[in-house]
């Protein structure tokens, strides 16, 4: 009987660290399905490095996402601190790589049809 207890505690465990982590994704997912519907003024017409201020907060409220995804369901909580930081950093290093290139691809891509087509002698 005392086994079966212990089993329980720990299945009501469970499903409620499955609730939170619903509750924080779900949350964080309403504040930019609302930041897109909405669109506030400031957060669109305000510019840092080149882009507006509602683009970085798509783009770091989805990292945090990722991450807390997985901090959570790859079970990263419970390994070693060099082990979360190899991962988290590779994928943080490679996205802010991502990002870097986007940015400066696009920008360029921008530049040539703002100012006109280029032609190139090879």
């Amino acid at each position: 009987m005392a086994h079966h207890t212990e089993h329980t505690g720990h299945h009501e465990g469970a499903v409620k660290r499955i609730w939170i982590v619903f509750a924080i994704l779900s949350a964080v997912t309403i504040v930019e399905v609302a930041l897109g519907i909405i669109r506030p003024h400031f957060l669109t017409h305000t510019y840092f490095l080149n882009m507006r201020l509602l683009n970085w907060v798509f783009i770091v409220l989805t990292l945090y996402k990722a991450y807390y995804i997985a901090w959570a369901f790859m079970h990263l909580e419970h390994e070693s601190k060099g082990l979360r930081r190899s991962i988290v950093w590779t994928g943080i290093f490679l996205i802010s790589y991502l990002i870097f290139i986007l940015l400066t691809e696009g920008d360029y891509i921008y530049e040539v049809y703002k100012n006109g087509f280029m032609a190139w002698d090879f």
